[in-house]
């Protein structure tokens, strides 16, 4: 009998690589994706805390300045993966969403508790957009549309997001690349494309037919790194980006979205795994990212900077080096000292 042809891939067409097998992407050595099955189980658990429908930042929108220059680094919080970054004259946004709510419409779905950090009208100008992968909470098309009329930015992403992207936004400027390619950015800035360990999919017919990324912007001031959303993978994805790039000034982790384990630690580390993401990526600086803004998963919405509290305490580890940052909140990160 002739083998069962795969199913074609809508996104990306390509040859097989260790995290391609010629349809579908996955995780080497990782895990794939739960079960619809165990998603029907988990939502019916009725394990899910409730969330206030609102939850202010204590910080105000922020106003950013136009340009940070040098080896400067500003990073301001705009909610749940969605920051800008300023430096060396550029201004660079990580996943960014402005939508109200997280969800293939408008009127249903993960639904915002804090307006963003900054008011889409008080943006400096985008030069670059990174987009890690294409779930509703990290590749929001309404967002990308304004960025496209107002800013016109380069946005970088992972192999077959930007069919997606192209198709819903002509003129775009849109580079995919796989994992461990780089594309250099003007002011002596590049961006490398790095292995997480996730999964992709905009409704039940494309799963894992594009790729997930996060990424290292290098730069005069030292090496920016995004998660993007990641599992913790057995510190396997920090231990190799450590070796490659030596280190980071500054990281970007998520800390939440994590419970139930048992479902969600293939997908998303918890804060104990964020810290341990920083000490093996050998990071002087994190953000704690990927909470408090949507209600995705169980746990409280505070429960996560509680927890990357005490998992900084155990290991001895100052607090303000690694802040679980909320919406409006800036952070002039200090400079690289010599050991």
């Amino acid at each position: 009998m002739a083998a069962k042809k795969k199913a074609a891939n809508r996104y990306y067409n390509g040859p097989p690589s260790d995290h391609f097998d010629g349809a579908l992407f996955f995780n080497p050595g990782g895990q794939m994706p739960a079960r619809f099955i165990d998603l029907l189980k988990w939502q019916f658990a009725g394990q899910r805390s409730k969330w206030p429908t609102t939850s202010p930042s204590p910080f105000a929108p922020a106003k950013p300045a136009r340009i940070v220059q040098g080896s400067g680094l500003t990073v301001t919080m705009v909610g749940h993966s969605s920051l800008l970054i300023q430096t060396a004259g550029l201004n660079i946004l990580t996943d960014p969403v402005w939508s109200q709510r997280v969800s293939p419409v408008s009127f249903i779905g993960p639904r915002r508790i804090n307006l963003p950090g900054i008011a889409f009208d008080d943006l400096p100008p985008i030069d670059l957009v990174l987009v890690s992968h294409n779930h509703y909470d990290h590749l929001d098309l309404a967002t990308l549309r304004r960025l496209k009329a107002d800013h016109d930015p380069l946005l970088i992403t992972a192999l077959g997001n930007d069919a997606i992207i192209g198709g819903a936004i002509p003129g775009m400027r849109v580079a995919a690349r796989d994992w461990g390619e780089t594309i250099g950015i003007g002011n002596d800035v590049c961006v490398h494309v790095e292995p997480a360990h996730h999964w992709s999919a905009r409704g039940a017919g494309d799963r894992r037919m594009a790729l997930w990324a996060g990424f290292v912007v290098e730069t005069p001031g030292g090496k920016v790194y995004f998660a993007g959303d990641t599992g913790f993978h057995d510190g396997i994805n920090y231990r190799l980006l450590a070796k490659k790039h030596g280190g980071f000034r500054f990281a970007i982790l998520p800390i939440g979205a994590y419970e139930p384990r048992w479902f969600m630690a293939p997908q998303h580390q918890n804060p104990q795994e964020a810290v341990q993401g920083m000490l093996l990526s050998n990071s002087a600086f994190a953000a704690g990212c990927h909470w408090g803004t949507f209600q995705l998963t169980d746990e409280p919405v505070a429960e996560p900077a509680e927890k990357l509290g005490q998992a900084l305490d155990a290991e001895g580890i100052a607090r303000e080096r690694f802040r679980p940052m909320l919406p409006g909140e800036v952070w002039e990160v200090p400079e690289m000292t010599a050991p």
